[in-house]
Protein backbone atom coordinates (compact mmCIF):
# COMPACT_ATOMS: atom_id res chain seq x y z
CA UNK A 1 0.00 0.00 0.00
CA UNK A 2 1.22 3.30 -1.36
CA UNK A 3 1.66 6.26 1.26
CA UNK A 4 -0.70 9.23 0.01
CA UNK A 5 1.53 12.16 -1.18
CA UNK A 6 3.42 14.42 1.33
CA UNK A 7 1.69 18.28 1.26
CA UNK A 8 3.85 21.12 1.68
CA UNK A 9 2.45 24.41 3.17
CA UNK A 10 4.52 27.14 3.28
CA UNK A 11 3.27 29.50 5.55
CA UNK A 12 2.35 33.59 3.92
CA UNK A 13 5.04 34.95 6.91
CA UNK A 14 7.45 33.40 4.64
CA UNK A 15 6.31 33.59 1.25
CA UNK A 16 2.99 36.20 0.78
CA UNK A 17 0.21 34.37 -1.13
CA UNK A 18 -0.50 35.66 -4.76
CA UNK A 19 -3.35 35.28 -6.80
CA UNK A 20 -3.12 33.54 -10.02
CA UNK A 21 -3.02 35.86 -13.09
CA UNK A 22 -3.22 34.37 -16.90
CA UNK A 23 -0.66 35.77 -19.03
CA UNK A 24 -2.06 39.28 -20.83
CA UNK A 25 -0.55 42.44 -22.60
CA UNK A 26 -1.13 45.82 -21.16
CA UNK A 27 -0.53 48.93 -22.14
CA UNK A 28 0.56 51.53 -19.05
CA UNK A 29 0.83 55.58 -20.50
CA UNK A 30 1.31 56.46 -16.12
CA UNK A 31 -1.90 59.26 -16.82
CA UNK A 32 0.06 60.82 -20.65
CA UNK A 33 3.67 60.55 -19.41
CA UNK A 34 4.09 58.06 -21.65
CA UNK A 35 3.09 58.32 -25.48
CA UNK A 36 2.66 56.06 -27.04
CA UNK A 37 2.27 54.27 -24.23
CA UNK A 38 4.92 50.95 -22.55
CA UNK A 39 3.41 47.84 -23.92
CA UNK A 40 4.29 44.72 -21.33
CA UNK A 41 3.34 41.05 -21.77
CA UNK A 42 2.44 39.51 -18.36
CA UNK A 43 3.27 36.27 -17.72
CA UNK A 44 3.88 34.00 -14.72
CA UNK A 45 5.05 30.88 -15.98
CA UNK A 46 8.65 31.43 -15.18
CA UNK A 47 7.92 33.04 -11.60
CA UNK A 48 6.28 36.02 -9.84
CA UNK A 49 8.60 38.14 -11.47
CA UNK A 50 6.54 38.09 -14.52
CA UNK A 51 3.82 40.50 -13.23
CA UNK A 52 2.87 44.13 -12.64
CA UNK A 53 3.66 44.79 -8.84
CA UNK A 54 2.49 48.31 -6.89
CA UNK A 55 5.61 49.36 -5.95
CA UNK A 56 6.94 48.79 -10.12
CA UNK A 57 3.92 51.41 -10.87
CA UNK A 58 4.91 53.68 -7.96
CA UNK A 59 8.76 53.94 -9.23
CA UNK A 60 8.06 53.88 -12.62
CA UNK A 61 5.90 56.97 -11.97
CA UNK A 62 8.47 58.63 -9.67
CA UNK A 63 10.75 58.62 -12.21
CA UNK A 64 8.87 59.41 -15.16
CA UNK A 65 8.24 62.69 -13.45
CA UNK A 66 11.98 63.45 -13.47
CA UNK A 67 13.01 61.74 -16.18
CA UNK A 68 15.26 64.54 -17.30
CA UNK A 69 17.51 64.26 -14.41
CA UNK A 70 18.38 60.44 -15.59
CA UNK A 71 19.88 61.58 -18.85
CA UNK A 72 23.29 60.83 -19.80
CA UNK A 73 22.98 57.90 -16.40
CA UNK A 74 24.01 54.67 -16.25
CA UNK A 75 21.14 52.76 -14.74
CA UNK A 76 20.55 49.19 -13.78
CA UNK A 77 17.42 47.48 -12.61
CA UNK A 78 17.98 44.73 -9.87
CA UNK A 79 15.27 41.84 -10.14
CA UNK A 80 13.08 43.52 -12.82
CA UNK A 81 11.34 40.80 -13.75
CA UNK A 82 9.10 41.68 -16.80
CA UNK A 83 11.38 45.18 -17.10
CA UNK A 84 8.10 47.32 -16.26
CA UNK A 85 10.29 50.30 -14.13
CA UNK A 86 13.68 50.01 -16.38
CA UNK A 87 11.35 49.48 -19.81
CA UNK A 88 9.11 53.09 -19.02
CA UNK A 89 12.16 54.93 -18.29
CA UNK A 90 14.14 53.97 -21.73
CA UNK A 91 10.84 54.56 -23.81
CA UNK A 92 10.81 57.87 -22.08
CA UNK A 93 14.03 59.14 -23.15
CA UNK A 94 13.34 57.61 -26.24
CA UNK A 95 10.07 59.28 -27.02
CA UNK A 96 11.83 62.69 -25.80
CA UNK A 97 15.00 62.06 -27.69
CA UNK A 98 12.89 61.74 -30.86
CA UNK A 99 10.68 64.72 -29.54
CA UNK A 100 13.60 67.13 -29.88
CA UNK A 101 15.17 65.32 -32.63
CA UNK A 102 18.57 64.13 -31.02
CA UNK A 103 19.69 60.84 -33.11
CA UNK A 104 22.30 60.28 -30.48
CA UNK A 105 21.26 58.34 -27.37
CA UNK A 106 20.42 60.26 -24.49
CA UNK A 107 22.60 57.86 -22.02
CA UNK A 108 24.20 54.30 -21.97
CA UNK A 109 21.81 51.49 -22.68
CA UNK A 110 19.22 51.47 -19.25
CA UNK A 111 20.23 47.35 -18.16
CA UNK A 112 17.46 45.71 -16.41
CA UNK A 113 18.74 42.05 -14.74
CA UNK A 114 17.41 39.22 -12.97
CA UNK A 115 17.22 35.35 -12.90
CA UNK A 116 18.34 33.79 -16.44
CA UNK A 117 15.02 32.23 -16.21
CA UNK A 118 13.19 35.37 -16.59
CA UNK A 119 15.50 37.08 -19.72
CA UNK A 120 13.19 35.79 -22.10
CA UNK A 121 9.99 37.57 -21.24
CA UNK A 122 12.39 40.88 -20.70
CA UNK A 123 13.66 40.52 -24.13
CA UNK A 124 10.39 39.74 -25.74
CA UNK A 125 8.86 43.22 -23.96
CA UNK A 126 12.15 45.08 -25.19
CA UNK A 127 10.95 44.10 -29.02
CA UNK A 128 7.12 44.46 -28.22
CA UNK A 129 8.20 48.36 -27.50
CA UNK A 130 10.68 48.56 -30.53
CA UNK A 131 13.47 49.36 -28.43
CA UNK A 132 16.85 49.48 -30.14
CA UNK A 133 19.79 48.05 -27.87
CA UNK A 134 21.20 51.57 -27.47
CA UNK A 135 17.81 52.22 -25.13
CA UNK A 136 18.10 49.41 -23.13
CA UNK A 137 19.71 46.05 -22.43
CA UNK A 138 18.84 42.69 -20.65
CA UNK A 139 21.34 41.10 -18.54
CA UNK A 140 21.18 38.01 -16.06
CA UNK A 141 22.00 39.16 -12.11
CA UNK A 142 21.34 36.92 -9.86
CA UNK A 143 21.57 37.85 -6.05
CA UNK A 144 24.30 36.85 -3.48
CA UNK A 145 27.18 35.91 -5.72
CA UNK A 146 30.22 38.25 -7.10
CA UNK A 147 29.11 40.21 -10.28
CA UNK A 148 29.26 38.21 -12.93
CA UNK A 149 32.55 38.47 -15.04
CA UNK A 150 30.47 39.54 -17.92
CA UNK A 151 28.72 42.63 -16.29
CA UNK A 152 29.95 45.41 -18.68
CA UNK A 153 32.83 47.95 -16.46
CA UNK A 154 29.92 50.90 -16.21
CA UNK A 155 27.14 49.24 -14.58
CA UNK A 156 29.85 47.74 -11.77
CA UNK A 157 29.52 51.15 -10.52
CA UNK A 158 26.25 52.67 -12.36
CA UNK A 159 25.51 56.09 -10.99
CA UNK A 160 21.45 54.62 -10.22
CA UNK A 161 20.07 51.70 -9.21
CA UNK A 162 16.67 50.56 -9.50
CA UNK A 163 14.80 47.91 -6.82
CA UNK A 164 10.79 48.05 -6.81
CA UNK A 165 8.88 44.93 -4.96
CA UNK A 166 12.46 43.12 -4.43
CA UNK A 167 11.35 42.59 -1.08
CA UNK A 168 8.88 39.26 -1.44
CA UNK A 169 11.27 36.14 -0.72
CA UNK A 170 12.52 36.18 2.58
CA UNK A 171 15.47 33.83 2.10
CA UNK A 172 16.48 36.28 -0.71
CA UNK A 173 17.05 39.01 1.55
CA UNK A 174 20.25 38.68 2.64
CA UNK A 175 21.26 38.20 -1.00
CA UNK A 176 19.44 41.54 -2.12
CA UNK A 177 22.14 43.12 0.51
CA UNK A 178 24.98 41.58 -0.77
CA UNK A 179 24.33 42.22 -4.07
CA UNK A 180 23.72 46.34 -3.13
CA UNK A 181 26.73 46.52 -1.45
CA UNK A 182 28.83 45.16 -4.37
CA UNK A 183 27.02 47.98 -6.56
CA UNK A 184 26.78 50.98 -3.85
CA UNK A 185 30.32 50.44 -3.36
CA UNK A 186 32.23 50.45 -0.05
CA UNK A 187 32.31 53.65 2.39
CA UNK A 188 35.20 56.18 1.86
CA UNK A 189 38.39 55.56 2.94
CA UNK A 190 37.65 51.96 2.06
CA UNK A 191 39.42 50.30 -1.19
CA UNK A 192 37.04 47.76 -2.50
CA UNK A 193 39.08 47.01 -5.81
CA UNK A 194 36.43 47.73 -8.12
CA UNK A 195 36.93 49.29 -11.71
CA UNK A 196 34.17 52.04 -11.60
CA UNK A 197 34.79 53.71 -14.53
CA UNK A 198 35.71 56.99 -12.68
CA UNK A 199 36.50 60.39 -14.38
CA UNK A 200 38.83 62.83 -14.19
CA UNK A 201 38.76 65.37 -11.94
CA UNK A 202 38.87 69.04 -13.82
CA UNK A 203 40.20 72.06 -12.06
CA UNK A 204 40.53 75.49 -13.69
CA UNK A 205 39.69 73.36 -17.12
CA UNK A 206 42.68 71.19 -16.51
CA UNK A 207 42.42 67.00 -16.01
CA UNK A 208 44.54 66.41 -13.05
CA UNK A 209 44.54 63.08 -13.30
CA UNK A 210 42.52 61.89 -10.06
CA UNK A 211 40.02 59.27 -10.35
CA UNK A 212 37.07 60.81 -8.78
CA UNK A 213 34.92 57.91 -7.98
CA UNK A 214 30.79 58.48 -8.82
CA UNK A 215 28.68 58.09 -5.95
CA UNK A 216 25.68 55.50 -6.84
CA UNK A 217 22.44 55.80 -5.40
CA UNK A 218 19.56 53.21 -5.41
CA UNK A 219 15.67 54.11 -5.24
CA UNK A 220 14.48 51.02 -3.62
CA UNK A 221 10.55 51.38 -3.57
CA UNK A 222 8.47 47.93 -1.82
CA UNK A 223 5.13 47.55 -0.47
CA UNK A 224 4.97 46.66 3.30
CA UNK A 225 3.27 43.17 3.24
CA UNK A 226 4.24 41.52 6.47
CA UNK A 227 6.64 42.08 9.72
CA UNK A 228 9.92 41.06 8.13
CA UNK A 229 9.47 43.20 4.89
CA UNK A 230 10.08 45.90 7.50
CA UNK A 231 13.10 43.85 9.24
CA UNK A 232 15.07 44.27 6.20
CA UNK A 233 14.42 48.14 5.91
CA UNK A 234 16.09 47.81 9.63
CA UNK A 235 18.69 45.60 8.06
CA UNK A 236 18.88 48.30 5.28
CA UNK A 237 19.07 51.39 7.58
CA UNK A 238 22.02 49.76 9.84
CA UNK A 239 24.29 49.23 6.34
CA UNK A 240 23.60 52.16 4.26
CA UNK A 241 22.35 55.52 4.42
CA UNK A 242 18.58 55.45 3.86
CA UNK A 243 16.22 58.65 3.44
CA UNK A 244 12.84 58.20 3.14
CA UNK A 245 11.21 59.91 0.38
CA UNK A 246 7.81 58.56 0.22
CA UNK A 247 5.69 57.17 3.06
CA UNK A 248 2.62 54.42 3.17
CA UNK A 249 0.66 55.86 0.53
CA UNK A 250 1.59 56.93 -2.67
CA UNK A 251 -0.50 57.65 -5.87
CA UNK A 252 -3.07 55.98 -3.51
CA UNK A 253 -1.54 53.11 -2.98
CA UNK A 254 -1.48 51.70 0.49
CA UNK A 255 1.95 50.52 2.31
CA UNK A 256 3.89 51.61 -0.46
CA UNK A 257 7.35 53.11 0.43
CA UNK A 258 10.51 54.50 -1.50
CA UNK A 259 13.71 55.02 -0.25
CA UNK A 260 17.12 57.04 -1.64
CA UNK A 261 20.23 54.42 -0.28
CA UNK A 262 23.47 55.27 -0.46
CA UNK A 263 26.69 54.49 1.00
CA UNK A 264 27.65 55.27 4.55
CA UNK A 265 30.72 57.89 4.70
CA UNK A 266 33.63 57.86 6.94
CA UNK A 267 31.69 54.39 9.12
CA UNK A 268 32.01 50.61 7.82
CA UNK A 269 28.56 49.01 7.54
CA UNK A 270 28.45 45.59 8.21
CA UNK A 271 28.48 43.94 4.95
CA UNK A 272 24.91 41.92 5.97
CA UNK A 273 23.67 42.63 9.09
CA UNK A 274 24.09 40.42 12.30
CA UNK A 275 21.33 37.71 11.68
CA UNK A 276 20.93 37.84 8.44
CA UNK A 277 24.14 36.17 7.40
CA UNK A 278 24.09 35.68 3.37
CA UNK A 279 23.65 31.86 2.04
CA UNK A 280 24.57 30.75 -1.79
CA UNK A 281 22.82 32.59 -4.46
CA UNK A 282 19.25 31.50 -5.91
CA UNK A 283 19.36 30.52 -9.14
CA UNK A 284 15.60 29.68 -9.75
CA UNK A 285 12.56 31.66 -10.47
CA UNK A 286 9.89 31.68 -7.50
Amino acid sequence: MTSPPLALHISEDFLPFRPAKLPGTTNLSFSGLLSPPLRLHEDLKDGCGGQLWPAGMVLARYLLERKNELRGKVIIELGAGGGLVGLAIALALSQSSQATGTSRPASRPLLITDLPVLLPLQTSNIALNALPATAILSHPLPWGSPLPPDLPSPYRRPDIILAADCVYYEPAFPLLLETLKELLGKDEGEEDGTDDGGETTLVGGEPQGVEQRRESVCYFCMKKRRKADMRFVASLKRAFAVVEMEKGIVDGEKGVFLYEVRRKKGKVPRSVPKGLEAGTSIEKGL
